[in-house]
């Protein structure tokens, strides 16, 4: 449905009226509607969820335990305490790896300390020292490990510190203790901060030093957690262009490549959300430049290859050049087979990190169009920089609940709809075609000139699917049913 932005306000408006004053008032700030002529953001971001108000959001548990830490590959992570968030957080986000599980790669083995009764009341550094002590016994290949606090560990006080510079010195590898208790901070955002400046404490500040011998045309990938493969397909494409990768965190990420990482020319930031933290501190000690990039659509594959490009000389600029002329060839034969499926077609996305931006452009080079975006926790410069990326009078909002997007829905009646897991199976009740767009829906990878092909398919298959022509929401269908009876 197309709504101008006169409509949208009174939308918005609707929508909220349902809210005591007080409530209602909060959430005025959280949504807006895009204006490209505003100075700095228009939305509010980065607030406790008003309590009552259900949201998505996840913790600071899951973005070290679940999204910076956990997916570099040669360390062991354990969740200290209960077993419900290790065992909620394992090998969710399909973050490929290479290497043999249990001898050299520990990506979706499953490590907690597994607290009971008994160790909220006495506490639990002697059950953590123990297995650490196991650990190494049964894995003694491995780089290191980190120690993922949970709610309890900050009550209770146990001091993760300690054990983890105790064993470290006993077996010689990095341990890091990471306080990302779940009720800290806002949501998952302080969980990144918190890994960051750990990265920083125990990896880039340690002692041992990378013995990699550098290059002119080294980078890091940083922020790209090889979802569904996403950081091999990235890969091909800045080696292509000449550059050496050196590193990449996390996905399929080891402890010597972060180790190596303050010898780069260039950082590449894909996930600045997670990792501008890290980035900045090493522009600061180690004089590293760092640019964020975006690999969605070849829209932004050009514009970001040559941005990487003008950090280098002309050898690399001549190079990425050649390269771009070879890509185009592959991506207009895609864009010729799903564009005339998909033209027109609309789109409300509703995601974390920053997929609410960067996946715009992949989505405009097939002809469709985004009515409506939204993060879970963002920061106020994330939406200073999706308002350049979407048109004029898109619906954006932050951190909203159930009630709010399923009523977005109802009026704006996107064409497809891109979100999470708590919303999928909702949304496709109701008879919309959904994509998941955190974990590419099982798919992927999305990333680079192969990964446009995939994303294009997905799309084409998901939204052209003759069976949402046949269905209707369980709820429509007993109203219907019982009017049936009534008139009867």
């Amino acid at each position: 449905m197309s709504m101008n932005k006169e409509q949208k306000q009174a939308l918005i408006d609707e929508v909220l009226d349902v809210y005591p004053e007080k409530a209602r008032e909060d959430r005025k700030k959280h949504i807006a509607i895009s204006d490209s002529s505003a100075e700095g953001t228009c939305i509010t971001s980065n607030r406790k969820t008003l309590p009552g108000v259900m949201t998505v959001r996840g913790c600071a548990y899951a973005g070290s335990k679940g999204v910076v830490w956990g997916p570099v590959k040669d360390m062991i992570h354990i969740s200290h305490g209960p077993i419900g968030c290790g065992q909620y957080s394992r090998a969710g986000r399909r973050n490929y790896y290479s290497g043999t599980t249990g001898v050299d790669s520990f990506g979706t083995l499953n490590f907690t300390t597994d607290f009971q009764e008994r160790d909220i009341v006495f506490g639990g550094d002697k059950k953590l020292s123990a297995a650490i002590d196991e650990l190494e016994s049964l894995f003694p290949l491995s780089k290191g490990i980190s120690i993922q606090s949970e709610c309890p560990v900050g009550l209770i006080g146990d001091d993760i510190e300690a054990v983890a510079k105790t064993k470290s010195a006993e077996t010689g590898k990095t341990i890091v203790p990471v306080r990302c208790e779940g009720f800290r901070g806002v949501s998952q955002s302080l969980g990144h901060h918190i890994a960051n400046d750990t990265i920083r404490d125990y990896v880039l500040d340690a002692e041992q030093e990378s013995t990699i011998e550098s290059t002119p045309y080294d980078v890091a990938i940083i922020g790209d957690y090889n979802i569904g493969g996403d950081a091999w397909s990235s890969r091909i494409i800045l080696e292509d262009m000449g550059l050496r990768v050196v590193a990449q965190w996390s996905g399929d990420g080891t402890l010597p490549e972060m180790k190596n990482t303050p010898k780069v020319a260039l950082n590449l930031v894909h996930c600045y959300r997670s990792m501008n933290y890290i980035v900045r501190y090493m522009e600061e000690k180690n004089g590293i430049p760092w640019v964020e990039y975006n690999l969605f659509g070849p829209t932004k594959i050009e514009e970001s290859m040559r941005k990487i490009a003008a950090f280098f000389d002309d050898k690399i600029k001549q190079q990425t050049e050649e390269v771009i002329a070879k890509y185009r060839q592959q991506w207009q034969a895609v864009i010729d087979k799903y564009r005339p499926r998909l033209e027109g077609k609309t789109v409300m996305l509703y995601v974390g990190g920053l997929r609410p931006r960067h996946i715009i452009g992949a989505y405009e080079d097939l002809g469709m169009e985004i009515v409506g975006a939204g993060y879970e926790f963002a920061h106020n410069d994330d939406y200073v920089k999706t308002t350049p990326d979407v048109k004029d009078s898109t619906l954006l909002f932050d951190d909203a609940s159930a009630y709010e997007l399923e009523e977005f829905v109802k009026r704006l009646n996107p064409d497809l709809i891109g979100s999470g897991v708590k919303e999928k199976y909702v949304f496709q009740k109701m008879g919309y075609p959904f994509r998941q767009m955190h974990s590419w829906d099982y798919s992927g990878p999305y990333h680079g000139v192969d990964g446009f092909a995939i994303f294009a398919r997905d799309m084409d298959l998901t939204l052209n699917n003759p069976c949402w022509k046949s269905m209707k929401a369980p709820w429509l269908e007993e109203a219907s049913d019982e009017a049936l009876a009534k008139s009867a």
